[in-house]
C-alpha cells in the first residue's frame, strides 16, 4: 500500500474549545450542554471521572486524588478555552482552588473553573443577594453547599433537598418534582434567585417557564458553568433565563 499526500488545517482560530471533566454517573450534563452549544462554533470535549454509585464525602475525596488523571484523557494538542470539572458538590468539598490547581496541571486552558464558582459568578453578575436552594442529595453532601453560597456573603433564607443519594436516582427526578421545589423555596420568602444545584438534575428546560412564573431569576449548575466557560471563550447567547442576556466579555474574577 503506498503513501497518498495529505495537507493539514487547523480551524483552532475560528472556533472555540471547551473541555469537560463529568461525573461517570452523571448522565445530564452531556446533553445540557450540547442543547447550549448547538448554534455555536465550538468544539467541546468530554472527559471521565470515577465517582461511586452514592455521592457522598468519601467518594468526593476519592475524586481529589483522580483529577490530574481524568483531566490528562482530554485531548491533549488543543489549547482550551476554558475547562470545566462539573460536580458542584465535589468542588464545594474539594475547594475551588484546589479543584483549578490540579486540572490546569494536567492540560493547557486559560481557565478552569466549576459549578460552584460559576454560579458564585452568575450572583454577582445579576447582583444576587439571597438565594433559595434546591438541592438533591443527603444533608453531609447538601449543606456544605449552602455554606459555601453564605461564606461569600450571599444569604439563604429557604433551601431544601430530596434527600437522595443514589446518582441513579439524581438523574432521573422529575420535572414536575424540581419544578415544585423551585416554587416552595421562591414561596413567600425574601429571596432574588432560585439556584437548582447538582449537574445531574436535569433543569435545562424548566428555566425559562419557572423565571416567568416566580419573576426572578433562576440558575442551575449547569447553566452557569455553561455561562461561565461561554463568557471565558467569548461567546454570546446560548442558553435560556435571564444569566445568559449578560453577555460574553471580560467574565468575573
Amino acid at each position: 500500500m503506498s503513501d497518498f499526500p495529505y495537507t493539514l488545517d487547523d480551524d483552532t482560530n475560528t472556533r472555540r474549545t471547551l473541555g469537560l471533566i463529568v461525573l461517570q454517573v452523571d448522565e445530564t450534563i452531556e446533553t445540557e450542554f450540547r442543547q447550549l452549544f448547538r448554534d455555536q462554533h465550538v468544539a467541546l470535549y468530554v472527559s471521565r471521572i470515577p465517582s461511586g454509585a452514592d455521592l457522598t464525602p468519601e467518594t468526593i475525596a476519592r475524586m481529589e486524588a483522580d483529577l490530574p488523571h481524568a483531566a490528562s484523557l482530554l485531548p491533549q494538542t488543543p489549547r482550551y478555552d476554558a475547562v470545566g470539572y462539573a460536580c458542584t458538590s465535589g468542588t464545594t468539598l474539594i475547594g475551588a482552588e484546589r479543584v483549578a490547581e490540579l486540572v490546569a496541571g494536567s492540560c493547557r486552558t486559560r481557565l478552569v473553573t466549576d459549578p460552584l464558582s460559576a454560579t458564585l459568578d452568575a450572583f454577582r453578575a445579576l447582583g444576587v443577594s439571597s438565594v433559595g436552594l434546591v438541592t438533591p442529595y443527603i444533608a453531609p453532601v447538601a449543606e456544605p453547599v449552602r455554606r459555601a453560597i453564605e461564606r461569600q456573603g450571599i444569604t439563604v433564607p429557604a433551601s431544601l433537598s430530596f434527600g437522595e443519594r443514589s446518582e441513579a436516582n439524581v438523574a432521573r427526578i422529575d420535572a414536575a418534582s424540581v419544578r415544585a421545589a423551585a416554587l416552595e423555596v421562591a414561596r413567600g420568602r425574601d429571596v432574588e434567585a432560585v439556584f437548582l444545584s447538582c449537574t445531574n438534575l436535569r433543569t435545562l428546560g424548566l428555566i425559562a417557564d419557572l423565571e416567568a412564573e416566580l419573576g426572578l431569576p433562576v440558575l442551575s449548575s449547569n447553566l452557569a458553568l455553561g455561562w461561565r466557560m461561554a463568557r471565558a471563550a467569548g461567546i454570546n447567547g446560548g442558553g435560556p433565563g435571564r444569566l445568559f442576556s449578560v453577555q460574553a466579555g471580560a467574565a468575573p474574577e
